[in-house]
């Protein structure tokens, strides 16, 4: 089982990243998908996820409006577009899989997912 999140990097407060979750090891579109982010000295905190088909998403306040969350499970795939990034954006960011037994299944803390990959970094400067 492997998810290994990607697209991080440096960007001025104002740009845009998009993010990508690849899966691999398990049946990815029987999960749920979940991204999360950890600053500096800060407990890992929820940013946004989506149902295991995509047709439902939750975001964290302090991003909703401009992150969006997706998937394409033909090709094992998450994403998290990132616009208007602000030096709060600054973080750690990961991906993590729920497996899921309803299509409305979703988790919103950290608790509830089984499978984390490893984090890519996003710098905000000002």
């Amino acid at each position: 089982v492997q998810l290994q999140a990607s697209g991080g990097g440096l960007v001025q407060a104002g740009g845009s990243l998009t993010l990508s979750c690849a899966a691999s090891g398990f049946t990815y579109s029987n999960y749920a998908l979940g991204w999360f982010r950890q600053a500096p000295g800060k407990e890992r905190e929820f940013v946004a996820a989506t149902t295991w088909s995509g047709g439902s998403s939750y975001y964290a306040d302090s991003v909703k409006g401009r992150f969006t969350i997706s998937r394409n499970n033909a090709e094992n795939t998450g994403y998290l577009q990132m616009n208007s990034l602000e030096p709060d954006d600054t973080a750690e960011y990961y991906c993590a899989a729920r497996r899921a037994f309803t299509a409305q299944a979703v988790g919103l803390v950290r608790l509830d997912y089984d499978y984390w990959g490893r984090g890519t970094q996003v710098t905000v400067s000002s």
